[in-house]
């Protein structure tokens, strides 16, 4: 046990030397035994051992330190990214807040100093670390509520009033979540609750910034953010290099998109059909999926054309039951979206005889 509590106080001075006096009282709580000096060097000695390659506890001027900076101490990371996303939410940046108080409270794995709890020095600097904790939780409450998330922390947030029950910024903010999500009366029901704790248990008020909100709320002018609709990520390829001309293709292209649920671009190799194909799907507004299909030489187990663009094919899915001479290989390319449109590109060179058309499809023959 006082092996990691020596590790735990080396670890809080965040590289900083601790002379061997302060390091004695605060592992034996002013009780040491006789020859403390040497326990301490026998408990450096196997700290020592125990870190082997990780780090080892180095004896300077001013006693002992931990080689380490703040930002490899979880304690110290959590208390810069907590004051950030502070920073961030008075600055009315809700995005980035949320952001940096998210990677904050992922920091937390249980109770802080939990294993070393017995030494003073931890239990003052836990209960300093918890009391940041509820801070940076509200925190990041108020960031989501700004962004319209009010159905995604409302449980939390009643978690949270339960375990801290007199907190009136948490109260605020549930009145906040609870109005924004229609609920009214819970909103209220909310107040009365903390108005009479306050009341019973510290015979005061509720506060001014609070009372005004309630105040609000029965007016309903209670601000409600709408929620911001993120962008999906986009699932077509990364283009390395940039794209020029074609301007008429595109054009052409998007209008067949509009006109039919199929868009087939041929032509012969290295002309350039799944880059087109591409460049015209990165301009839809739907979601965009890129489907690579294998080369085929056997007709058997070829899609049908309503296939192609519900589910991911076993073969190219530019050629039809219908056809009645399958290509000898046919290498395509499918971009599609959730609205069943689809913008294929396919080898022209590899059939025997001009592609089929596809019913409710277009066909469109790229130029070099």
């Amino acid at each position: 046990m006082r092996l990691r509590t020596l590790l735990a106080r080396l670890a809080l001075a965040a590289g900083r030397p601790v002379s061997a006096d302060a390091l004695i009282a605060d592992l034996w709580d002013d009780e040491p035994p006789a020859g403390a000096t040497s326990a301490l060097q026998g408990l450096v000695s196997r700290l020592r051992r125990a870190l082997g390659d990780a780090g080892t506890v180095e004896l300077v001027a001013g006693g002992y330190r931990l080689p380490v900076a703040a930002q490899d101490v979880d304690a110290y990371r959590f208390e810069d990214l907590a004051a950030q996303g502070r920073r961030e939410l008075a600055a009315n940046r809700p995005e980035e807040a949320a952001a940096a108080l998210r990677a904050a409270l992922g920091l937390w794995r249980g109770r802080a100093l939990e294993n070393v709890q017995e030494a003073a020095f931890a239990r003052n600097s836990a209960a300093r670390l918890h009391h940041l904790l509820a801070g940076a939780a509200e925190d990041r409450f108020d960031a989501e509520l700004r962004l319209g998330r009010h159905a995604e922390v409302l449980a939390d947030l009643g978690a949270a009033a339960s375990e801290h029950p007199l907190s009136e910024r948490l109260a605020e903010l549930r009145m906040r979540a609870l109005s924004a999500a229609g609920r009214q009366s819970d909103a209220l029901a909310v107040y009365e609750e903390i108005r009479a704790r306050l009341g019973d248990e510290l015979g005061v008020d509720p506060s001014r910034a609070l009372a005004e909100v309630h105040l609000a709320l029965l007016r309903g002018e209670l601000d409600r953010p709408v929620a911001r609709v993120e962008a999906a990520p986009s699932r077509l390829p990364a283009r390395l290099t940039r794209f020029f001309g074609r301007e008429a293709e595109l054009r052409q292209v998007a209008e067949l998109l509009e006109e039919g649920r199929l868009v087939t671009i041929v032509g012969p190799g290295g002309a350039g059909k799944t880059r087109l194909s591409l460049e015209a799907a990165s301009e839809l507004r739907d979601r965009v999926w890129f489907v690579p299909l294998a080369g085929v030489s056997e007709p058997a187990g070829w899609p049908t054309p309503s296939s192609a663009c519900s589910a991911p094919p076993t073969a190219a899915s530019t050629t039809t039951g219908g056809s009645s001479r399958p290509p000898r290989s046919t290498a395509s390319r499918t971009c599609s979206t959730p609205a069943g449109a689809c913008c294929s590109s396919t080898t022209a060179s590899t059939w025997s005889r001009p592609p089929p058309t596809w019913p409710n499809s277009c066909s469109y023959g790229s130029r070099t």
